[in-house]
C-alpha cells in the first residue's frame, strides 16, 4: 500500500511560532516513515506559506549527523527562546513559498496554490500534494479556528478540533460561558473589553473590585502559552496588568485566584484523546518555579517541575478525569486537548481553568508525557491522531449540503 502522506503545518504568526517549531521537529522525528511520507509546510512569522519538494533533506538542515545531533540537543534542552537548534527551522529558511486558495482541490492535490505569474513555476506543481495535515500550530491563526476554516473550504483531513471547537478553545470568555453552561466548576472571572478600560480604567478597575478578591489573574481573552497573563496582588498593579493583556486581545479576562493570598493554587492538567467518544490520560501535576506558570516557567527558565501523575487521591484523580472529558465536549472538541486545573490547596476543591485544543506537542511536553504514562507511546499518540483526523473528514462526508 501507498504511504499517507502527511502535511506537518507549523511555524505561523503567533507569538508561539518558536513554540511551534520545536513541536514540528519533535512530530516529524517521531512519526513512523513506514506508514507516513512527511510534507513540510512552514508559515513564516508574516504569514507566508512555504514547501518544499524534498521534505526530509530540508528538515534536516545541512545534514542527517548535524541533524540528529540538533535533535538530541533539542530534547535534552528544549527552550522556545532557541528555535535554530530546530531542524524544522531548516523549512521557513529554504522552502519554497505558496499561496494557498480557500477551495476543494483536484484529488491528487490535497491544497492547490493560485494560479501564478507565466514567469513562475506552474502552479500544479506547487500544489500541497498530501492526504491530511496535521496541523501543529498554537496559539492565534492555528489555534483558533482561522486554519480549520480554510482546511474546511479547501475539503481536506486534518488532526484535531473543527472550527467551532478551536475558536471556542481559544477564547476563554466563551470557553468559561459554555463550561458554565455544561455545569462545570470555574472560578470567578470578569471579562472587559479593551476599549472600555481605556476609556474609563476607574470604573472597570472599580467592576473588578466588586466581583472579584485579590490576588488575580489578568489574561487575553485569545492567546496561549501564558503569553500577556499578570498576577495582580492589589489596585496599583491592576491597571498595568490589564493594559499588558489589553496589547494582545480587545478581550480581557480578569480570574479570581484559587487559594485566596496566602496559598497558591495546584496546577493541575488531564489529556483528552477521542472524537465522539473520547478517553482522558491519567492526570499530572506542574510545579512551576515561579509564581505561576508563564511564559518564561514554560519555555525559558529552568527549575518547573512536571509531576506525573499528579499527586492527588484516587477519587480526585477520577474527577479530574471526568471533568476534562467533560470540558473536551462541552466545547465541541475533536481529536486532542489538553485540560487544565486548579485545585484549591486547603479545601482541595478543582476548578476547570481552560482548554488547548493544539498543546504543546514536543517529545517532552505535557500532553505527550501524560499519555505515555497512560501507556500511549509518542508514535503510536501521533498514529492516532492521524487517524482520527482521517476518521472525522470521512464522517463529515456523509452530510448533505444541499436537497
Amino acid at each position: 500500500m501507498a504511504k499517507l502522506r502527511v502535511g506537518i503545518l507549523f511555524g505561523g504568526r503567533s507569538g508561539e511560532h518558536e513554540v511551534s517549531l520545536l513541536s514540528a521537529a519533535s512530530v516529524v522525528n517521531a512519526i513512523d516513515k513506514t506508514k507516513y511520507e512527511v510534507v513540510p509546510i512552514g508559515i513564516t512569522k508574516d504569514g507566508r506559506w512555504l514547501t518544499a519538494e524534498h521534505a526530509e533533506r530540508l528538515l534536516k538542515g545541512n545534514g542527517e549527523e548535524q541533524a540528529d545531533k540538533s535533535i538530541r540537543s533539542t530534547r535534552a534542552t528544549l527552550r522556545a527562546g532557541d528555535p535554530e537548534a530546530t531542524p524544522g527551522a531548516a523549512v521557513l529558511a529554504r522552502g519554497e513559498s505558496v499561496v494557498v486558495p480557500p477551495e476543494p482541490a483536484r484529488r491528487d492535490a490535497g491544497l492547490a496554490p493560485f494560479q501564478t505569474d507565466a514567469n513562475l513555476r506552474r502552479a500544479s506543481d506547487r500544489a500541497i500534494n498530501v492526504d491530511v495535515i496535521f496541523p501543529v500550530l498554537h496559539g492565534t491563526f492555528g489555534e483558533d479556528g482561522t486554519i480549520q476554516g480554510l482546511l474546511e473550504l479547501a475539503d481536506i483531513a486534518y488532526v484535531g478540533a473543527g472550527v467551532l471547537g478551536s475558536s471556542a478553545g481559544m477564547d476563554k470568555d466563551i470557553m468559561k460561558s459554555l463550561f458554565r453552561a455544561a455545569g462545570l466548576p470555574i472560578v470567578k472571572h470578569v471579562t472587559v473589553l479593551r476599549s472600555h478600560f481605556e476609556g474609563e480604567p476607574k470604573k472597570v478597575k472599580k467592576l473588578v473590585e466588586s466581583k472579584l478578591k485579590y490576588p488575580v489573574f489578568v489574561k487575553p481573552a485569545n492567546l496561549g502559552s501564558s503569553v500577556g497573563i499578570s498576577k495582580a496582588h492589589d489596585r496599583k498593579e491592576l491597571g498595568p496588568a490589564i493594559a499588558e493583556a489589553a496589547k494582545f486581545d480587545r478581550k480581557i479576562v480578569v480570574e479570581e485566584g484559587v487559594g485566596g493570598k496566602k496559598n497558591k493554587a495546584r496546577e493541575i492538567e488531564c489529556a483528552v484523546l477521542g472524537n465522539d467518544d473520547p478517553k482522558a490520560s491519567i492526570a499530572g501535576e506542574i510545579i512551576p518555579c515561579k509564581e505561576f506558570y508563564d511564559y518564561d516557567a514554560k519555555y525559558l527558565a529552568e527549575g518547573s517541575e512536571l509531576m506525573i501523575p499528579a499527586k492527588i487521591t484516587k477519587g480526585e484523580m477520577k474527577t479530574a478525569q471526568r471533568l476534562a472529558i467533560a470540558a473536551f465536549q462541552a466545547v465541541d472538541c475533536t481529536g486532542l486537548a489538553r485540560v487544565d486545573f486548579l485545585m484549591d490547596p486547603k479545601s482541595r476543591k478543582i476548578y476547570v481553568n481552560e482548554i488547548n485544543t493544539m498543546p504543546g506537542f514536543t517529545a517532552i511536553s505535557m500532553y505527550p508525557k501524560l499519555w505515555a504514562a497512560s501507556g500511549v507511546t509518542y508514535p503510536e499518540l501521533i498514529d492516532r491522531l492521524i487517524r482520527l483526523g482521517m476518521e472525522r473528514h470521512e464522517d463529515k462526508k456523509r452530510n448533505q449540503y444541499s436537497r
